[in-house]
């Protein structure tokens, strides 16, 4: 699955706007009462060397889905919930005023919360009538977070286990995107957008704002990228750091998770250097991998599998 994450921010401070330079969708900026939804692609300059070394006739970048929903309401932040993080857009813009919105959006998460611990709790609480000892013991600890929330708690300080099933906002990991000369110009980064990458390059003073946007969201999750490197398709792959090469052919295929015989791994330095698979396993730079191998950054993989 794509990592996730969502866009929330206060009226005009550029959420919309973040989401189209993002997704190159192109939605419109006025709210619609809808979610507006779509893929970006990760920048990596790693994956067009190693297209070229290969040959590739496709290349496949890594991608994030992005949600940005038409307000703040609980209901409306609702839809974030399964999302792995949040980009928090705040309007540095002539009349703006970041710190404040930070600290009225931080409030809005938290009144959600709260709000979805609450109904959560009272539809526990009838399902426990049946004697399910789980739900009882839910029920319980939803009392306890309820009552750290209104004694002026948050969840991400909450002593004890969250219930698994809760999906709170503000235990989800942040990024603040200042819209304006202090930060990211999401106007412009929305009409370079609409451009070729090549053609946007001309028009920029150096990289992409929104490269550093990716940069801390991979970091702020603990992300690293994987590829796969052949003729037919050269493509980048996101896995969380510390997992294995079984968690890696998951991440491609099922099938090939299932299946799983062994991996063989380059690091992608060695395969562009040495320019071809066949030269880098000549020279010994290759090196076969079983099941619990822990993927690192850049690693180059093909996995042997048997169905």
């Amino acid at each position: 699955m794509a990592l996730e994450v969502g866009i929330v921010g206060l009226p005009g401070a550029g959420k919309t706007t973040l989401f189209n330079a993002l997704t190159r969708a192109a939605a419109a900026t006025a709210p619609s009462g809808k979610a507006n939804e779509g893929m970006a692609n990760v920048a990596d300059e790693r994956l067009p060397q190693l297209a070229a070394v290969v040959k590739a006739k496709k290349v496949t970048p890594a991608t994030v889905r992005v949600v940005d929903v038409p307000g703040t309401g609980a209901q409306l932040l609702g839809n974030l919930r399964q999302v792995d993080a949040l980009l928090v857009v705040v309007n540095g813009l002539e009349g703006g005023d970041p710190a404040s919105d930070r600290e009225t959006l931080e409030l809005e998460l938290l009144v959600a919360d709260r709000d979805h611990v609450e109904r959560r709790l009272e539809r526990v609480r009838k399902e426990a009538k049946s004697g399910d000892a789980k739900l009882r013991a839910e029920v319980g600890e939803l009392e306890k977070v309820l009552a750290h929330l209104d004694d002026g708690g948050a969840l991400r300080d909450y002593p004890g286990e969250l219930p698994p099933n809760l999906e709170p906002l503000t235990t989800k990991p942040w990024l603040v995107v200042e819209n304006g000369p202090g930060g990211v110009d999401l106007k412009l980064e929305a009409e370079l957008s609409e451009l070729s990458d090549e053609e946007a390059k001309e028009f920029r003073d150096g990289p992409s704002a929104l490269d550093d946007v990716t940069r801390r969201l991979f970091e702020s999750l603990d992300l690293i990228t994987f590829f796969t490197a052949g003729e037919k398709e050269t493509r980048a792959w996101t896995l969380r750091k510390g997992r294995t090469a079984l968690d890696a052919a998951g991440t491609i295929h099922t099938d090939i998770a299932r299946g799983f015989i062994r991996a063989e791994v380059i690091d992608w330095q060695d395969l562009v250097r040495l320019g071809s698979h066949a030269e880098v396993a000549k020279q010994g730079r290759q090196r076969l991998e079983g099941k619990t191998y822990v993927v690192q950054d850049g690693d180059v993989l093909n996995v042997r599998f048997n169905v």
